[in-house]
């Protein structure tokens, strides 16, 4: 039999692989976010240049703290990035720290 901790770290994996991250980038604003049933989780970023976005603002929709939703977003942003030849400024405290944890994520960032 399974322990209660295995059997739910398998429904939190499949939910979050299952979860559309949508990206939009209006003039010099954008975003990363999912829409939940209880609202949205989004990632902000401002656009200083071609080459340059700086990641300003994370929040995660209420009943979704802790399940690695910002993490997901972040993950898509870093994605792009380095498709793009893009820098991120890590301005937001969330990003700024998964950064430091992350030293493999380096060449998307500029500090």
């Amino acid at each position: 039999m399974a322990s209660p901790k295995t059997s739910c770290a398998q429904p939190l994996k499949r939910i979050l692989s299952d979860l559309d991250v949508m990206h939009e980038e209006i003039g010099s604003k954008g975003r990363y976010y999912i829409i939940h049933a209880s609202g949205e989780s989004e990632l902000t970023y401002s656009v200083m240049s071609s080459r340059i976005k700086i990641a300003d603002h994370t929040q995660v929709a209420s009943g979704h703290e802790g399940e690695g939703i910002g993490l997901t977003l972040l993950k898509e942003m870093i994605k792009d990035a380095r498709s793009g030849g893009i820098q991120i400024v890590p301005l937001c405290p969330f990003v700024n720290a998964q950064r430091r944890k992350h030293p493999e994520w380096a060449d998307a960032f500029s500090v």
